[in-house]
């Protein structure tokens, strides 16, 4: 059986789930709307169109964590961070990606990619960003670990 086949594990504390037993995190319930206390009404504009983009790649959840909100597919894919005025976020790709819309790009050896942007307004939420959720969610799916199909005869 393959690490993508493998059922997740669910933390018997916080309910949150991941591909590996035991797995390191914080363990805490937040909710997402107390990430936006106190922040302009945009930044919960911004997230509810980041997360409706989402939502449209297929099944994912949505946790709220101590520093944000991340979206999981299979595996944590993307998440987001509200901030005052704007929203930082970040998606895990399997490849270093250079564009401007990405801010910093951190390697995560031997292959992968966290690269950081920032949501300022809503026509920020467009196709080029589509593009990008949806390669974030197929990484969340692990479709890099399928093995590739045999061309039929």
């Amino acid at each position: 059986m393959t690490a993508r086949k493998r059922p997740l594990w669910t933390c018997p504390r916080c309910g949150h789930r991941f591909v590996t037993r035991n797995m390191y995190h914080s363990c805490v319930r937040v909710r997402i709307t107390d990430h936006f206390r106190g922040k302009d009404p945009l930044v919960r504009q911004l997230y509810q169109s980041f997360r409706q983009m989402v939502k449209r790649c297929g099944p994912v959840t949505v946790y709220a964590n101590m520093t944000g909100v991340v979206f999981q597919a299979r595996v944590r894919f993307a998440g987001v961070s509200p901030k005052k005025h704007w929203l930082d976020g970040a998606f895990w790709f399997k490849r270093r990606v250079e564009h401007p819309r990405f801010y910093r790009i951190e390697t995560i050896p031997p292959g992968d990619y966290i690269h950081r942007f920032r949501l300022t307004k809503l026509s920020d939420i467009d196709k080029g960003l589509a593009a990008f959720v949806r390669e974030a969610y197929d990484v969340g799916c692990q479709k890099h670990l399928q093995a590739p199909r045999k061309p039929r005869s």
